[in-house]
Protein backbone atom coordinates (compact mmCIF):
# COMPACT_ATOMS: atom_id res chain seq x y z
CA UNK A 1 0.00 0.00 0.00
CA UNK A 2 1.78 3.04 -1.02
CA UNK A 3 0.49 5.64 1.71
CA UNK A 4 1.31 7.13 4.94
CA UNK A 5 0.92 4.85 7.77
CA UNK A 6 0.36 8.37 10.16
CA UNK A 7 -2.34 9.31 7.89
CA UNK A 8 -5.64 7.98 9.66
CA UNK A 9 -7.88 9.44 6.28
CA UNK A 10 -5.95 6.88 4.05
CA UNK A 11 -6.16 4.09 6.55
CA UNK A 12 -9.49 4.19 6.94
CA UNK A 13 -10.35 4.35 3.39
CA UNK A 14 -8.18 1.08 2.58
CA UNK A 15 -9.66 -0.42 5.62
CA UNK A 16 -12.90 0.19 4.68
CA UNK A 17 -12.18 -1.24 1.38
CA UNK A 18 -10.87 -4.49 2.63
CA UNK A 19 -14.04 -4.85 4.95
CA UNK A 20 -12.28 -3.99 8.23
CA UNK A 21 -13.23 -2.02 10.99
CA UNK A 22 -10.63 1.40 10.98
CA UNK A 23 -8.78 1.26 13.97
CA UNK A 24 -5.94 3.49 15.46
CA UNK A 25 -6.13 7.21 16.40
CA UNK A 26 -4.51 10.18 14.58
CA UNK A 27 -0.80 10.11 14.89
CA UNK A 28 -0.67 6.55 15.97
CA UNK A 29 1.11 3.82 14.43
CA UNK A 30 -1.43 1.25 14.57
CA UNK A 31 0.72 -1.90 13.98
CA UNK A 32 4.08 -2.72 16.34
CA UNK A 33 6.91 -3.61 14.58
CA UNK A 34 6.35 -0.88 11.30
CA UNK A 35 9.89 0.32 10.05
CA UNK A 36 9.67 3.68 8.41
CA UNK A 37 12.95 3.45 6.96
CA UNK A 38 12.13 -0.10 5.20
CA UNK A 39 8.50 1.33 4.30
CA UNK A 40 6.78 -1.81 5.70
CA UNK A 41 6.02 -4.17 8.62
CA UNK A 42 8.88 -6.18 9.94
CA UNK A 43 7.43 -9.70 11.14
CA UNK A 44 4.32 -9.22 9.28
CA UNK A 45 3.48 -9.97 5.84
CA UNK A 46 1.69 -6.57 4.11
CA UNK A 47 -1.79 -7.08 3.15
CA UNK A 48 -2.29 -6.71 -0.35
CA UNK A 49 -6.12 -6.45 -1.39
CA UNK A 50 -5.74 -7.19 -4.57
CA UNK A 51 -4.21 -11.23 -4.08
CA UNK A 52 -6.76 -13.70 -4.39
CA UNK A 53 -9.06 -14.73 -1.80
CA UNK A 54 -8.88 -11.56 0.21
CA UNK A 55 -11.52 -10.64 -2.51
CA UNK A 56 -11.07 -6.83 -4.51
CA UNK A 57 -14.91 -6.03 -3.79
CA UNK A 58 -16.23 -5.68 0.22
CA UNK A 59 -19.13 -6.10 1.29
CA UNK A 60 -21.66 -3.55 0.18
CA UNK A 61 -21.25 -0.61 2.77
CA UNK A 62 -24.47 0.95 4.30
CA UNK A 63 -26.42 3.54 1.48
CA UNK A 64 -25.81 6.57 3.63
CA UNK A 65 -22.07 6.32 3.69
CA UNK A 66 -20.43 7.09 0.15
CA UNK A 67 -17.97 4.04 -1.50
CA UNK A 68 -14.34 5.70 -1.53
CA UNK A 69 -12.28 3.51 -4.53
CA UNK A 70 -8.38 3.64 -4.28
CA UNK A 71 -5.68 3.36 -6.44
CA UNK A 72 -4.61 -0.29 -7.76
CA UNK A 73 -1.26 -1.33 -8.73
CA UNK A 74 -0.78 -3.98 -10.59
CA UNK A 75 2.53 -4.98 -12.19
CA UNK A 76 2.05 -3.86 -15.94
CA UNK A 77 -0.54 -1.18 -15.56
CA UNK A 78 -1.99 1.34 -12.69
CA UNK A 79 -5.94 1.69 -12.25
CA UNK A 80 -6.95 5.28 -10.43
CA UNK A 81 -10.32 5.47 -9.08
CA UNK A 82 -12.67 8.18 -10.58
CA UNK A 83 -13.41 11.33 -9.22
CA UNK A 84 -16.29 10.55 -5.75
CA UNK A 85 -18.09 13.62 -6.61
CA UNK A 86 -19.34 12.32 -9.99
CA UNK A 87 -22.45 10.28 -10.33
CA UNK A 88 -22.10 6.25 -10.69
CA UNK A 89 -21.57 4.28 -14.01
CA UNK A 90 -24.90 3.52 -15.60
CA UNK A 91 -25.13 -0.07 -16.33
CA UNK A 92 -28.02 -2.41 -18.35
CA UNK A 93 -30.00 -4.37 -16.66
CA UNK A 94 -28.18 -7.56 -15.16
CA UNK A 95 -29.10 -10.35 -17.49
CA UNK A 96 -30.25 -13.79 -16.12
CA UNK A 97 -27.25 -16.21 -15.12
CA UNK A 98 -24.74 -12.93 -15.84
CA UNK A 99 -21.25 -14.67 -16.44
CA UNK A 100 -20.17 -12.22 -18.84
CA UNK A 101 -19.14 -8.34 -18.69
CA UNK A 102 -18.75 -5.86 -21.38
CA UNK A 103 -15.01 -4.28 -20.52
CA UNK A 104 -15.11 -0.89 -22.98
CA UNK A 105 -12.29 2.39 -23.12
CA UNK A 106 -9.17 -0.12 -23.38
CA UNK A 107 -5.99 1.77 -23.94
CA UNK A 108 -5.00 1.11 -27.91
CA UNK A 109 -1.89 -0.82 -26.59
CA UNK A 110 -3.77 -3.26 -23.72
CA UNK A 111 -3.02 -7.09 -25.17
CA UNK A 112 -5.18 -9.65 -23.72
CA UNK A 113 -2.32 -10.80 -20.92
CA UNK A 114 -2.46 -7.22 -19.47
CA UNK A 115 -6.45 -7.67 -19.60
CA UNK A 116 -6.12 -10.89 -18.15
CA UNK A 117 -4.01 -9.78 -15.44
CA UNK A 118 -6.27 -6.99 -14.21
CA UNK A 119 -9.68 -8.97 -14.43
CA UNK A 120 -8.11 -12.43 -12.80
CA UNK A 121 -7.75 -10.79 -9.58
CA UNK A 122 -11.83 -10.43 -9.78
CA UNK A 123 -12.38 -14.20 -9.88
CA UNK A 124 -11.44 -17.08 -12.01
CA UNK A 125 -11.50 -15.98 -16.40
CA UNK A 126 -12.87 -18.97 -18.83
CA UNK A 127 -12.67 -16.93 -21.81
CA UNK A 128 -12.00 -13.30 -23.30
CA UNK A 129 -12.60 -12.55 -26.94
CA UNK A 130 -10.65 -8.98 -27.59
CA UNK A 131 -11.71 -6.81 -30.30
CA UNK A 132 -9.44 -4.07 -32.61
CA UNK A 133 -11.77 -1.32 -31.63
CA UNK A 134 -10.93 -1.19 -27.81
CA UNK A 135 -12.77 -3.17 -26.04
CA UNK A 136 -13.65 -7.21 -24.95
CA UNK A 137 -15.77 -9.51 -23.58
CA UNK A 138 -14.90 -11.20 -20.25
CA UNK A 139 -16.55 -14.50 -18.96
CA UNK A 140 -15.97 -15.80 -15.69
CA UNK A 141 -16.21 -19.07 -14.27
CA UNK A 142 -19.18 -17.91 -11.28
CA UNK A 143 -21.60 -15.00 -11.41
CA UNK A 144 -20.54 -13.57 -8.40
CA UNK A 145 -17.63 -12.73 -10.30
CA UNK A 146 -19.13 -10.30 -12.17
CA UNK A 147 -20.19 -8.17 -9.49
CA UNK A 148 -16.32 -7.74 -8.70
CA UNK A 149 -15.64 -6.90 -12.60
CA UNK A 150 -18.51 -3.96 -12.45
CA UNK A 151 -16.71 -2.45 -9.55
CA UNK A 152 -13.81 -1.64 -11.61
CA UNK A 153 -16.18 0.52 -14.08
CA UNK A 154 -14.91 4.08 -14.08
CA UNK A 155 -11.06 3.73 -13.04
CA UNK A 156 -8.94 5.03 -15.66
CA UNK A 157 -5.98 2.83 -16.75
CA UNK A 158 -2.62 3.39 -17.47
CA UNK A 159 0.09 1.11 -18.99
CA UNK A 160 3.34 1.48 -17.35
CA UNK A 161 4.42 5.42 -16.30
CA UNK A 162 3.97 6.49 -20.04
CA UNK A 163 2.21 9.16 -21.02
CA UNK A 164 0.96 8.37 -24.27
CA UNK A 165 -2.33 8.90 -25.35
CA UNK A 166 -2.70 5.24 -26.42
CA UNK A 167 -1.14 3.98 -23.15
CA UNK A 168 -4.04 5.17 -21.54
CA UNK A 169 -8.13 4.70 -21.42
CA UNK A 170 -11.01 4.91 -19.23
CA UNK A 171 -12.66 1.48 -18.10
CA UNK A 172 -16.05 1.13 -18.84
CA UNK A 173 -17.71 -2.57 -17.44
CA UNK A 174 -20.89 -3.02 -17.98
CA UNK A 175 -23.02 -6.49 -18.02
CA UNK A 176 -23.07 -8.56 -21.33
CA UNK A 177 -25.68 -11.04 -22.99
CA UNK A 178 -24.01 -14.27 -23.95
CA UNK A 179 -26.00 -17.06 -25.36
CA UNK A 180 -23.86 -19.52 -22.93
CA UNK A 181 -24.80 -17.87 -19.86
CA UNK A 182 -28.71 -17.86 -20.58
CA UNK A 183 -28.19 -21.47 -21.73
CA UNK A 184 -26.85 -22.64 -18.71
CA UNK A 185 -29.06 -20.72 -16.66
CA UNK A 186 -31.73 -22.28 -17.98
CA UNK A 187 -30.29 -25.31 -17.51
CA UNK A 188 -30.19 -24.65 -14.09
CA UNK A 189 -33.26 -23.75 -13.85
CA UNK A 190 -34.88 -26.50 -15.27
CA UNK A 191 -32.52 -28.94 -13.04
CA UNK A 192 -33.85 -26.74 -9.86
CA UNK A 193 -38.02 -27.03 -11.11
CA UNK A 194 -37.16 -30.65 -11.28
CA UNK A 195 -35.84 -31.17 -8.20
CA UNK A 196 -38.82 -29.09 -6.98
CA UNK A 197 -41.24 -31.24 -8.68
CA UNK A 198 -39.63 -34.11 -7.38
CA UNK A 199 -39.57 -33.46 -3.93
CA UNK A 200 -43.81 -31.82 -3.95
CA UNK A 201 -44.12 -35.57 -5.60
CA UNK A 202 -42.56 -36.82 -3.17
CA UNK A 203 -43.78 -35.49 -0.30
CA UNK A 204 -47.54 -35.94 -1.99
CA UNK A 205 -46.77 -40.08 -1.78
CA UNK A 206 -45.84 -39.66 1.85
CA UNK A 207 -48.64 -38.45 2.83
CA UNK A 208 -51.41 -39.92 0.10
CA UNK A 209 -52.52 -42.90 2.10
CA UNK A 210 -52.03 -46.27 0.76
CA UNK A 211 -54.63 -47.43 -2.32
CA UNK A 212 -57.12 -50.53 -1.60
CA UNK A 213 -55.77 -53.32 -3.01
CA UNK A 214 -57.00 -54.07 -6.56
CA UNK A 215 -60.34 -56.11 -6.27
CA UNK A 216 -60.48 -58.97 -9.01
CA UNK A 217 -63.16 -59.92 -11.61
CA UNK A 218 -65.51 -62.07 -10.80
CA UNK A 219 -65.52 -65.53 -11.87
CA UNK A 220 -66.24 -69.14 -11.29
CA UNK A 221 -63.14 -69.85 -9.56
CA UNK A 222 -62.53 -66.62 -7.51
CA UNK A 223 -66.12 -67.05 -6.24
CA UNK A 224 -64.85 -70.75 -4.90
CA UNK A 225 -61.99 -69.36 -3.47
CA UNK A 226 -63.88 -66.13 -1.94
CA UNK A 227 -66.17 -68.64 -0.24
CA UNK A 228 -63.23 -70.59 1.32
CA UNK A 229 -61.90 -67.57 2.17
CA UNK A 230 -65.47 -66.15 3.74
CA UNK A 231 -64.99 -69.22 6.13
CA UNK A 232 -61.51 -68.66 7.32
CA UNK A 233 -61.25 -66.45 10.62
CA UNK A 234 -58.17 -64.60 9.84
CA UNK A 235 -59.11 -63.76 5.76
CA UNK A 236 -62.54 -62.95 6.54
CA UNK A 237 -62.36 -59.00 6.53
CA UNK A 238 -60.75 -59.30 2.84
CA UNK A 239 -62.75 -61.81 1.85
CA UNK A 240 -66.03 -59.40 3.19
CA UNK A 241 -64.48 -55.97 0.95
CA UNK A 242 -64.12 -58.48 -2.04
CA UNK A 243 -67.91 -60.17 -1.87
CA UNK A 244 -69.50 -56.44 -0.65
CA UNK A 245 -67.55 -55.28 -4.42
CA UNK A 246 -68.81 -57.58 -6.29
CA UNK A 247 -72.04 -57.13 -5.28
CA UNK A 248 -72.22 -53.25 -6.12
CA UNK A 249 -70.98 -54.03 -9.19
CA UNK A 250 -74.02 -56.15 -10.16
CA UNK A 251 -72.06 -59.68 -10.92
CA UNK A 252 -75.62 -61.04 -8.78
CA UNK A 253 -77.88 -62.93 -11.39
CA UNK A 254 -79.93 -65.77 -12.20
CA UNK A 255 -76.95 -68.12 -12.49
CA UNK A 256 -74.39 -66.99 -9.84
CA UNK A 257 -77.38 -66.26 -7.41
CA UNK A 258 -76.63 -69.60 -5.51
CA UNK A 259 -73.31 -69.20 -5.18
CA UNK A 260 -73.60 -65.53 -3.77
CA UNK A 261 -76.37 -66.90 -1.52
CA UNK A 262 -74.14 -69.53 0.48
CA UNK A 263 -70.99 -66.72 0.91
CA UNK A 264 -73.44 -64.16 2.39
CA UNK A 265 -74.61 -67.21 4.25
CA UNK A 266 -70.90 -67.51 4.95
CA UNK A 267 -70.77 -63.89 6.18
CA UNK A 268 -73.76 -64.48 8.64
CA UNK A 269 -72.37 -67.39 10.39
CA UNK A 270 -69.50 -65.18 11.72
CA UNK A 271 -71.75 -63.07 13.68
CA UNK A 272 -72.08 -65.60 16.24
CA UNK A 273 -68.37 -65.77 16.35
CA UNK A 274 -68.32 -61.69 16.73
CA UNK A 275 -70.70 -61.53 19.55
CA UNK A 276 -68.30 -64.51 21.66
CA UNK A 277 -65.80 -62.24 20.57
CA UNK A 278 -66.86 -59.11 22.14
CA UNK A 279 -68.41 -61.26 25.72
CA UNK A 280 -64.71 -62.31 25.95
CA UNK A 281 -63.43 -58.37 25.49
CA UNK A 282 -65.80 -57.70 27.89
CA UNK A 283 -64.77 -60.03 30.39
CA UNK A 284 -61.08 -58.76 29.61
CA UNK A 285 -62.36 -55.05 30.47
CA UNK A 286 -64.19 -55.98 33.69
CA UNK A 287 -61.30 -58.37 34.85
CA UNK A 288 -59.14 -55.08 33.78
CA UNK A 289 -61.34 -52.83 35.89
CA UNK A 290 -61.28 -55.32 38.86
CA UNK A 291 -57.29 -55.37 38.81
CA UNK A 292 -57.05 -51.45 38.01
CA UNK A 293 -59.20 -50.99 41.33
CA UNK A 294 -57.27 -53.27 43.40
CA UNK A 295 -53.64 -51.59 42.57
CA UNK A 296 -55.70 -48.23 42.66
CA UNK A 297 -56.58 -49.30 46.71
CA UNK A 298 -52.70 -50.32 46.86
CA UNK A 299 -51.43 -47.23 46.01
CA UNK A 300 -53.85 -45.04 47.57
CA UNK A 301 -52.89 -47.30 51.25
CA UNK A 302 -48.92 -46.59 50.35
CA UNK A 303 -50.10 -42.79 49.83
CA UNK A 304 -51.86 -42.37 53.45
CA UNK A 305 -48.76 -43.99 54.99
CA UNK A 306 -46.31 -41.79 53.14
CA UNK A 307 -48.82 -38.53 54.66
CA UNK A 308 -49.00 -40.23 57.97
CA UNK A 309 -45.04 -40.20 57.91
CA UNK A 310 -44.95 -36.37 57.20
CA UNK A 311 -47.78 -35.84 59.91
CA UNK A 312 -45.72 -37.71 62.30
CA UNK A 313 -42.78 -35.53 60.87
CA UNK A 314 -44.21 -32.72 61.75
CA UNK A 315 -45.11 -32.89 65.19
CA UNK A 316 -43.18 -30.65 67.64
CA UNK A 317 -41.19 -33.88 69.17
CA UNK A 318 -39.77 -34.73 65.14
CA UNK A 319 -40.26 -31.07 64.16
CA UNK A 320 -37.85 -29.22 66.19
CA UNK A 321 -34.84 -30.77 65.82
CA UNK A 322 -35.29 -29.86 61.93
CA UNK A 323 -33.56 -27.08 60.28
CA UNK A 324 -35.51 -24.27 58.85
CA UNK A 325 -34.83 -25.78 54.58
CA UNK A 326 -35.57 -29.01 55.72
CA UNK A 327 -38.71 -27.78 57.65
CA UNK A 328 -39.61 -26.04 54.53
CA UNK A 329 -39.24 -29.50 52.49
CA UNK A 330 -41.24 -31.52 54.53
CA UNK A 331 -43.80 -29.27 54.29
CA UNK A 332 -43.84 -29.01 50.70
CA UNK A 333 -43.54 -32.83 50.15
CA UNK A 334 -46.93 -33.14 52.60
CA UNK A 335 -48.95 -31.28 50.77
CA UNK A 336 -47.68 -32.50 47.37
CA UNK A 337 -48.57 -36.25 48.88
CA UNK A 338 -51.80 -34.79 50.03
CA UNK A 339 -52.88 -33.70 46.86
CA UNK A 340 -51.85 -37.24 44.93
CA UNK A 341 -54.30 -38.87 47.79
CA UNK A 342 -57.00 -36.62 47.55
CA UNK A 343 -56.99 -37.20 43.77
CA UNK A 344 -56.55 -41.48 43.70
CA UNK A 345 -59.20 -41.57 46.61
CA UNK A 346 -61.57 -39.39 44.34
CA UNK A 347 -61.00 -41.63 41.44
CA UNK A 348 -61.45 -44.76 43.27
CA UNK A 349 -64.97 -43.61 45.05
CA UNK A 350 -65.89 -42.26 41.48
CA UNK A 351 -64.98 -46.13 40.68
CA UNK A 352 -67.39 -47.38 43.23
CA UNK A 353 -70.19 -45.47 42.83
CA UNK A 354 -70.29 -46.99 39.41
CA UNK A 355 -70.54 -50.49 40.82
CA UNK A 356 -72.88 -49.06 42.94
CA UNK A 357 -75.25 -47.37 40.13
CA UNK A 358 -74.69 -50.95 37.98
CA UNK A 359 -75.65 -52.79 41.00
CA UNK A 360 -79.09 -50.79 41.77
CA UNK A 361 -79.95 -51.40 37.82
CA UNK A 362 -80.02 -54.66 38.02
CA UNK A 363 -81.61 -54.82 41.70
CA UNK A 364 -84.74 -52.28 40.06
CA UNK A 365 -85.29 -55.55 37.98
CA UNK A 366 -86.62 -57.41 41.03
CA UNK A 367 -89.92 -54.87 40.80
CA UNK A 368 -92.49 -57.34 39.27
CA UNK A 369 -94.19 -54.86 36.73
CA UNK A 370 -90.59 -53.97 35.29
CA UNK A 371 -89.70 -57.96 35.54
CA UNK A 372 -93.23 -58.41 33.49
CA UNK A 373 -92.00 -56.20 30.81
CA UNK A 374 -88.90 -57.51 30.39
CA UNK A 375 -90.02 -61.32 29.72
CA UNK A 376 -92.55 -59.69 27.48
CA UNK A 377 -89.72 -58.15 25.26
CA UNK A 378 -87.17 -61.41 26.14
CA UNK A 379 -89.98 -63.30 24.98
CA UNK A 380 -90.85 -61.48 21.38
CA UNK A 381 -87.13 -61.37 20.99
CA UNK A 382 -86.99 -64.59 21.35
CA UNK A 383 -89.67 -65.57 18.80
CA UNK A 384 -88.48 -62.50 16.29
CA UNK A 385 -85.14 -64.65 16.82
CA UNK A 386 -86.53 -67.90 16.23
CA UNK A 387 -88.52 -66.58 13.28
CA UNK A 388 -85.29 -65.28 11.38
CA UNK A 389 -83.63 -68.76 12.03
CA UNK A 390 -86.53 -70.44 10.43
CA UNK A 391 -86.12 -68.09 7.26
CA UNK A 392 -82.28 -68.73 7.12
CA UNK A 393 -82.99 -72.26 7.37
CA UNK A 394 -85.62 -71.92 4.73
CA UNK A 395 -83.53 -70.14 2.24
CA UNK A 396 -80.80 -72.44 2.92
CA UNK A 397 -82.95 -75.54 2.14
CA UNK A 398 -83.74 -73.93 -1.48
CA UNK A 399 -80.06 -72.67 -2.07
CA UNK A 400 -78.91 -76.49 -1.41
CA UNK A 401 -81.64 -77.50 -3.78
CA UNK A 402 -80.03 -75.61 -6.06
CA UNK A 403 -76.61 -76.63 -6.23
CA UNK A 404 -78.26 -79.68 -6.18
CA UNK A 405 -79.42 -79.41 -9.11
CA UNK A 406 -76.30 -77.41 -10.98
CA UNK A 407 -74.57 -80.07 -9.61
CA UNK A 408 -76.79 -82.83 -11.50
CA UNK A 409 -76.55 -80.56 -14.85
CA UNK A 410 -72.77 -80.40 -14.49
CA UNK A 411 -72.82 -84.45 -13.92
CA UNK A 412 -74.74 -85.25 -17.02
CA UNK A 413 -72.64 -82.74 -19.51
CA UNK A 414 -69.38 -84.28 -18.18
CA UNK A 415 -70.81 -87.87 -18.86
CA UNK A 416 -71.30 -86.29 -22.18
CA UNK A 417 -68.58 -85.30 -22.78
CA UNK A 418 -66.41 -88.01 -21.44
CA UNK A 419 -68.29 -90.32 -23.92
CA UNK A 420 -67.75 -88.16 -26.58
CA UNK A 421 -64.09 -87.66 -25.44
CA UNK A 422 -63.64 -91.94 -25.68
CA UNK A 423 -65.44 -92.40 -29.33
CA UNK A 424 -63.00 -89.45 -30.74
CA UNK A 425 -60.29 -91.36 -28.75
CA UNK A 426 -61.19 -94.52 -30.58
CA UNK A 427 -61.66 -93.33 -34.01
CA UNK A 428 -58.14 -91.18 -33.70
CA UNK A 429 -56.31 -94.43 -32.70
CA UNK A 430 -58.22 -96.57 -35.29
CA UNK A 431 -56.83 -94.05 -37.73
CA UNK A 432 -53.10 -94.38 -36.79
CA UNK A 433 -53.30 -97.97 -36.40
CA UNK A 434 -54.53 -97.57 -40.11
CA UNK A 435 -52.38 -95.04 -40.73
CA UNK A 436 -49.53 -97.49 -39.53
CA UNK A 437 -50.17 -100.29 -41.02
CA UNK A 438 -50.18 -98.45 -44.67
CA UNK A 439 -46.87 -97.62 -43.96
CA UNK A 440 -45.37 -101.30 -42.86
CA UNK A 441 -46.68 -102.23 -46.24
CA UNK A 442 -45.59 -99.87 -48.37
CA UNK A 443 -41.97 -100.36 -46.70
CA UNK A 444 -42.18 -104.08 -47.39
CA UNK A 445 -42.84 -103.53 -51.09
CA UNK A 446 -40.77 -101.25 -51.62
CA UNK A 447 -38.18 -103.59 -49.70
CA UNK A 448 -39.19 -106.65 -52.05
CA UNK A 449 -38.83 -104.63 -55.39
CA UNK A 450 -35.32 -103.33 -54.53
CA UNK A 451 -34.41 -106.91 -54.13
CA UNK A 452 -35.99 -107.87 -57.44
CA UNK A 453 -34.17 -105.03 -58.87
CA UNK A 454 -30.87 -105.77 -57.33
CA UNK A 455 -31.32 -109.41 -58.34
CA UNK A 456 -32.50 -108.36 -61.82
CA UNK A 457 -29.08 -106.43 -62.24
CA UNK A 458 -26.79 -109.15 -60.80
CA UNK A 459 -28.77 -111.93 -63.57
CA UNK A 460 -27.67 -109.10 -66.47
CA UNK A 461 -24.33 -109.13 -65.12
CA UNK A 462 -24.02 -112.91 -65.40
CA UNK A 463 -24.90 -113.20 -68.44
CA UNK A 464 -22.82 -110.25 -70.19
CA UNK A 465 -19.89 -111.82 -68.09
CA UNK A 466 -20.83 -115.69 -69.55
CA UNK A 467 -21.61 -114.17 -73.35
CA UNK A 468 -17.75 -112.44 -73.18
CA UNK A 469 -16.83 -115.97 -71.71
CA UNK A 470 -18.17 -117.53 -74.96
CA UNK A 471 -16.32 -115.02 -77.26
CA UNK A 472 -13.37 -115.73 -75.95
CA UNK A 473 -13.53 -118.92 -76.38
CA UNK A 474 -15.24 -118.78 -79.94
CA UNK A 475 -11.78 -117.19 -80.59
CA UNK A 476 -9.48 -120.26 -78.95
CA UNK A 477 -11.25 -122.38 -81.14
CA UNK A 478 -11.11 -120.92 -84.53
CA UNK A 479 -7.28 -119.80 -83.59
CA UNK A 480 -6.41 -123.95 -82.52
CA UNK A 481 -5.78 -125.93 -86.16
CA UNK A 482 -5.20 -129.25 -84.69
CA UNK A 483 -8.93 -130.60 -84.31
CA UNK A 484 -9.72 -129.32 -87.50
CA UNK A 485 -12.80 -127.37 -86.07
CA UNK A 486 -14.11 -124.12 -87.38
CA UNK A 487 -15.58 -121.64 -85.30
CA UNK A 488 -19.18 -122.36 -85.51
CA UNK A 489 -21.84 -119.11 -85.21
CA UNK A 490 -22.96 -117.95 -82.21
CA UNK A 491 -25.89 -119.71 -80.76
CA UNK A 492 -28.89 -118.51 -78.26
CA UNK A 493 -28.14 -119.58 -74.36
CA UNK A 494 -30.89 -122.05 -73.79
CA UNK A 495 -31.32 -125.53 -72.23
CA UNK A 496 -27.89 -127.40 -70.95
CA UNK A 497 -24.99 -125.61 -70.66
CA UNK A 498 -23.11 -128.28 -71.72
CA UNK A 499 -24.75 -129.19 -74.86
CA UNK A 500 -23.76 -126.28 -75.98
CA UNK A 501 -19.85 -125.42 -75.30
CA UNK A 502 -18.71 -129.76 -75.27
CA UNK A 503 -17.70 -129.10 -78.92
CA UNK A 504 -15.60 -126.55 -78.22
CA UNK A 505 -13.62 -127.61 -75.28
CA UNK A 506 -13.22 -131.07 -75.61
CA UNK A 507 -10.19 -131.03 -77.36
CA UNK A 508 -8.34 -128.20 -75.19
CA UNK A 509 -10.57 -127.96 -71.44
CA UNK A 510 -10.42 -130.87 -68.56
CA UNK A 511 -13.66 -131.78 -66.70
CA UNK A 512 -12.20 -130.21 -63.91
CA UNK A 513 -11.47 -126.78 -65.31
CA UNK A 514 -15.12 -126.94 -66.76
CA UNK A 515 -16.37 -128.08 -63.33
CA UNK A 516 -14.13 -124.72 -61.47
CA UNK A 517 -15.59 -122.61 -63.63
CA UNK A 518 -18.93 -123.22 -62.86
CA UNK A 519 -18.69 -123.43 -59.45
CA UNK A 520 -17.78 -119.52 -59.55
CA UNK A 521 -20.85 -118.83 -61.42
CA UNK A 522 -23.23 -120.11 -58.39
CA UNK A 523 -26.05 -117.63 -59.90
CA UNK A 524 -25.96 -119.10 -63.66
CA UNK A 525 -25.27 -122.55 -62.40
CA UNK A 526 -26.98 -125.12 -60.42
CA UNK A 527 -25.13 -128.46 -59.87
CA UNK A 528 -28.06 -131.57 -59.27
CA UNK A 529 -27.43 -134.80 -58.14
CA UNK A 530 -29.63 -137.74 -59.44
CA UNK A 531 -29.92 -141.78 -58.75
CA UNK A 532 -28.55 -143.49 -55.95
CA UNK A 533 -25.67 -145.32 -55.28
CA UNK A 534 -24.01 -146.82 -58.17
CA UNK A 535 -26.19 -144.84 -60.21
CA UNK A 536 -25.41 -141.44 -58.75
CA UNK A 537 -24.98 -138.98 -61.34
CA UNK A 538 -24.02 -135.32 -61.12
CA UNK A 539 -25.42 -132.32 -63.68
CA UNK A 540 -25.31 -128.88 -63.82
CA UNK A 541 -28.17 -127.12 -64.62
CA UNK A 542 -28.17 -123.13 -65.87
CA UNK A 543 -30.80 -121.15 -63.85
CA UNK A 544 -29.88 -117.72 -64.62
CA UNK A 545 -33.48 -117.13 -65.78
CA UNK A 546 -35.50 -119.05 -63.25
CA UNK A 547 -36.16 -115.38 -61.22
CA UNK A 548 -37.35 -113.58 -64.28
CA UNK A 549 -39.88 -115.90 -65.18
CA UNK A 550 -41.19 -115.63 -61.88
CA UNK A 551 -41.96 -112.29 -61.70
Amino acid sequence: LNMSVTDPTAWATAMNNLGMVPVGLAGQQLVTGFDPSLSMMTGITPINPMIPGMGLVPPPPPTDVPVVKEIIHCKSCTLFPPNPNLPPPSTRERPPGCKTVFVGGLPENATEEIIQEVFEQCGDITAIRKSKKNFCHIRFAEEFMVDKAIYLSGYRMRLGSSTDKKDSGRLHVDFAQARDDFYEWECKQRMLAREERHRRKMEEDRLRPPSPPAIMHYSEHEAALLAEKLKDDSKFSEAITVLLTWIERGEVNRRSANQFYSMVQSANSHVRRLMNEKAAHEQEMEQAKESFKNALTGILTQFEQIVAVFNASTRQKAWDHFSKAQRKNIDIWRKHSEELRNAHSEQLMGIRREEEMEMSDDDSGDNPSKKLRVDDSALAAQAYALKEENDSLRWQLDAYRNEVELLKQEKGQLFRTEESLTKDQQLQFLQQTMQGMQQVLLRKKRTELNNKKSELEQAKEEQTHTQAMLKVLQEQVSVSGDGGLVASPPVSIGGSFLTLILPFFLSQISANEIEMLLMRLPRMFKQEFTGVGATLEKRWKFCAFEGIKTI
